[in-house]
Formats: structure tokens, sequence, C-alpha cells
């Protein structure tokens, strides 16, 4: 297992969950990633996203203006 983190600041909906889509394409089942964005909506749409593909959202919290949401690679 390892730990990666996607850079999806200043990026609009829908790029911070089509970005993490493609990152998630290269890791390996297990491996986890934080994924950092500035588009309060990812809050809703990166869950949404993982929850349909198989993927399991660990947390989210917000510092500052930033939302960090961490993702564990499902199969």
């Amino acid at each position: 297992m390892s730990h990666y983190e996607l850079d999806a600041r200043r990026m609009l909906c829908p790029m911070p969950v089509i970005k993490t889509q493609n990152k998630v394409k290269d890791l390996a089942e297990g491996d986890i990633l934080d994924v950092i964005c500035t588009d309060p909506g990812a809050l809703s749409d990166i869950p949404a996203w993982a929850r349909i593909n198989g993927h399991e959202v660990i947390s989210h919290r917000e510092v500052n203006d930033e939302v960090i949401i961490t993702v564990r690679v499902g199969s």
C-alpha cells in the first residue's frame, strides 16, 4: 500500500473528479490518495464518484480554503 497526493487546486467541476479518476487508474488496490481541492463541490462529487466506482472515502477535511479528501482505492 502506497500513499499519493493529487493537486486539484484551482480546478472547477468536473475537473477534480476527472483528475482523481485518471490518477486512480495508475494506482493499486489499497493505495491511498489525498485529493487537495479548492472547489467546495468536490466534497460531494468525489465521494459520489468513489461510491459508484468501488472506492472508499476514508476522510475529508477543510484546511483554510482547501478541501482534502482521502480515498482508498478499491478493486
